[in-house]
């Protein structure tokens, strides 16, 4: 998970946070009879989030203010990213339209309410397992007892029930959606190709450049099963190697990406490290903990860095035991113009 949230929560505000995508997205994925009474041009973000932060590791949600037959009404999309399917989802749907009701009375002193049309965008790793009517969460009941239990329906785009064809929009829409349909996929490096092809136009611009950007830290943080060499071929097959500015970009993503993922797992290591030491009583565990992780994190930088030549230097930071001088020289890569000034300051 990222520091800040998690991945696919990021990816998703990033994407569907842009006006136009957003109504890409409800022209394709509207009902078709839904569709009509709305008019996607008077389409508004609502920067207010609903969502309770102990669920905001499974949820991510966005509101849209638009006219829906001519009056004020919402669309209120909730993005469900665990691998599985919540069966409490109903309940808490209607406890994020109650907030969002709540805070339009605040705002107007007229007590008719604006219609809300909620959406579940899910990708979960197995079909969705429940209804889409709130209804579902209760007993069977008598017909007499049916006035007294509230109902509503949601719209529910399961994209494990899409084949790639079928999902449909703009490239950014597509390739976001693409993505999270196959992210839980073992063989998810056999797709990612024909995903970075659909990238192909939009990387002549300044704007499709930074959001490639935003797929490769998606990727570095979810996809751990693919190289960043991997991930690199994968791009270059994909998108014409004559665009040079491409693959400058990439490299550089490339390496600070490495360098996060080695700071990252030298963390996990002192954290294996002090459970070891607690563990044991002793406090080489918690030291060695800290080394490893950063003999790996130097390993990872030298060959994001430099390549096959700097693998050759790694013999050298092997006996190191002083995790101060290991810690001086995983920032010296970041900032070494070659292999000899590094050699340099190893050798100090």
């Amino acid at each position: 998970m990222d520091t800040i949230t998690n991945p696919h929560d990021k990816l998703f505000r990033e994407t569907w946070s842009d006006r136009e995508v957003a109504a890409d997205f409800l022209k394709n994925y509207l009902p078709e009879d839904i569709l009509p009474l709305t008019d996607l041009n008077s389409l508004e973000i609502c920067k207010d989030s609903f969502v309770e932060d102990d669920l905001k590791e499974y949820h991510s949600d966005l509101l849209y203010k638009i006219m829906l037959e001519g009056r004020e009404g919402y669309v209120y999309l909730l993005f469900e990213h665990k691998s599985y399917s919540d069966r409490l989802i109903h309940l808490q749907l209607l406890e994020y339209m109650l907030k969002i009701w709540r805070l339009v009375l605040k705002q107007k002193t007229e007590i008719s309410l604006p219609v809300i049309i909620p959406m579940v965008l899910y990708h979960g790793q197995k079909k969705w397992q429940y209804g889409t009517k709130f209804s579902a969460l209760f007993s069977k009941h008598s017909e007499k007892l049916a006035a007294y239990i509230p109902d509503f329906g949601f719209i529910l785009r399961d994209l494990t029930q899409y084949s790639d064809d079928e999902i449909r929009g703009m490239v950014l829409c597509r390739v976001v959606m693409l993505l999270f349909r196959h992210i839980y996929d073992p063989d998810i490096a056999r797709k990612l190709p024909g995903i970075f092809a659909l990238m192909r136009e939009i990387t002549e611009s300044e704007g499709g450049l930074r959001f490639l950007e935003k797929i490769l830290r998606y990727l570095f943080n979810t996809a751990d099963r693919i190289t960043p060499a991997e991930l690199k071929s994968m791009l270059e097959e994909s998108l014409s190697q004559e665009k040079g500015g491409i693959f400058m970009t990439l490299a550089e993503i490339l390496r600070k990406e490495g360098y996060e993922q080695g700071i990252a797992l030298a963390d996990k290591r002192y954290e294996q490290g002090v459970q070891q030491g607690v563990q044991q009583g002793i406090q080489q565990g918690i030291q060695q903990g800290i080394r490893n992780g950063l003999v790996e994190a130097i390993e990872l930088g030298l060959s994001l860095q430099f390549g096959d030549e700097g693998l050759k230097i790694i013999p050298l930071i092997l006996h190191i035991q002083d995790c101060e001088r290991l810690r001086s020289i995983k920032n010296a890569i970041r900032t070494a113009e070659n292999l000899s000034e590094l050699r340099v300051i190893i050798g100090n």
